[in-house]
């Protein structure tokens, strides 16, 4: 009988959990992609650093947070004001979903409407790890 449950269980999960073709970037490789995605290059090294320890530069990184919302993808974007699941919604019209696939075009966007409406002490890993720091990716 637990063989029965376990290929339920297998089943449910194949079907209704979507796939999401996630990446973990280089530094340099996140470099070129958020220049190629029109970043300010004065602004880059700010944003590698607040990916770097927000989500590690993984696409598909989510953390849940105390109140119940949803940090999500490789800005940590949060899903209370800035997106919906299941269909576009909130400030950046966005499907949450969308924030964890490797297309960081759509995420982009929204993080810079986050960055524009709240700068970038909107996400704490920026403020521990960035703010007040000497930050270059000039190598890259």
């Amino acid at each position: 009988m637990s063989k029965v449950w376990f290929f339920v269980g297998f089943v449910f999960v194949s079907v209704y959990v979507p796939e999401f073709e996630s990446k973990v970037f280089t530094k340099c490789g996140l470099t070129k992609e958020l220049l190629q995605n029109k970043f300010d290059r004065t602004l880059v090294g700010n944003w590698v650093c607040l990916i770097e320890s927000e989500s590690a530069k993984n696409t598909s990184k989510v953390i849940v947070k105390a109140n119940g919302s949803k940090s999500l993808g490789l800005f940590q974007i949060n899903s209370k004001d800035w997106c919906k699941f299941g269909s576009k919604g909130g400030k950046c019209n966005i499907k949450c979903e969308d924030l964890l696939d490797e297309d960081i075009g759509d995420d982009s966007i929204c993080a810079k409407m986050v960055q524009s409406e709240l700068g970038f002490r909107a996400w704490e890993g920026w403020v521990r790890s960035c703010y007040r720091r000497s930050i270059s990716v000039a190598h890259c």
